[in-house]
């Protein structure tokens, strides 16, 4: 089993530990430290070290992850897409861009941490490629819908587009947050993961912890996304009715976007850490070839992020 994943085991498995762990292997300034560094991290953590912001290298493969797709560079990339596709666009194609843009980030963020333990080659197949480029192009039709709907239905009253820019994103950007790792992701449900016994020895394959690792990360994914487009919405439909917002409307909008970007912030280490990253699964959850394995009542497996 991949240091890291000792780690989690023996550090991360309440979510309290979880919230500390990465509050601290999200800090950006791990960004800057090379490849040299990042392995020497890697490897103190194996001997028994603390993880020190080292969350640079996969746990299936051990390769070091691009950096555009290593968890600290999450906020500083996805920050200002998630805040440009939620601003009242007055163009359909405006909203299609950053959609894109926000899509395609989450596709590759997805795809770069999925669990790999069961793939044979490194190269990602056509299949998948397929599968992502179909994702993101079906994710970024459906996160401009509203703008779409305001558009071809001509809609002019203030309250009609308020709850399409506004209410209906809410739900939107949950259920595509979630559609999103489900389909790129979709290799481990089918395919299965690698679990390990208590020892951390490689057991087996199996789909059904594939399924739970991949429907875990999806929930956790909906509820960043998800809580990004309400709180914001709901703070801001609370100080409009106080005084000084009524007396200038132009605090209004930058309320918003930073509200946006502040929430989204917080909640990235809230959503990674609402589930283990060394899952369970209980014997009688996995394919009955592997449960003599489970001496303990139940398998671990990495359940990617």
């Amino acid at each position: 089993m991949d240091p890291n994943l000792l780690y989690w085991k023996s550090q991360g498995q309440s979510f309290v530990s979880r919230l500390r762990i990465w509050f601290n292997l999200l800090d950006p300034t791990s960004l800057f430290s090379s490849n040299v560094e990042i392995q020497k991290a890697h490897a103190r953590v194996g001997r028994g070290g603390k993880l020190n912001g080292e969350s640079s290298v996969h746990a299936d493969s051990g390769a070091v992850l691009p950096m555009v797709f290593r968890p600290p560079a999450f906020l500083s990339v996805s920050a200002p897409l998630v805040v440009a596709s939620f601003l009242p666009h007055s163009s359909v194609k405006a909203a299609l861009f950053w959609q894109f843009l926000l899509q395609s980030y989450n596709a590759g963020f997805n795809h770069t941490n999925r669990n790999s333990s069961s793939e044979k080659g490194t190269k990602t197949s056509m299949r998948q490629l397929v599968l992502i480029a179909g994702t993101v192009s079906y994710s970024t039709c459906a996160g401009a819908l509203p703008q779409i709907l305001i558009n071809r239905l001509n809609v002019r009253t203030i309250p009609l587009q308020n709850f399409f820019r506004f209410i209906l994103p809410v739900p939107l950007s949950a259920g595509l947050a979630f559609f999103n790792v489900v389909t790129v992701r979709n290799e481990e449900s089918e395919a299965g993961i690698k679990v390990f016994d208590s020892n951390g020895n490689t057991v087996g394959i199996s789909k059904l912890a594939g399924e739970k690792a991949v429907r875990e990360t999806a929930l956790s994914r909906a509820a960043l996304f998800g809580t990004t487009a309400a709180v914001p919405q709901l703070l801001v439909s609370l100080l409009q009715k106080t005084r000084p917002f009524q007396r200038s409307s132009l605090m209004i909008a930058p309320l918003r976007h930073m509200s946006v970007a502040l929430i989204f912030g917080l909640m990235i280490p809230v959503s990674f850490s609402l589930f283990p990253q060394l899952g369970t699964i209980k014997k009688e959850n996995v394919e009955e070839e592997l449960r003599a394995a489970a001496v303990d009542g139940h398998l671990f497996y990495h359940r990617g992020l």
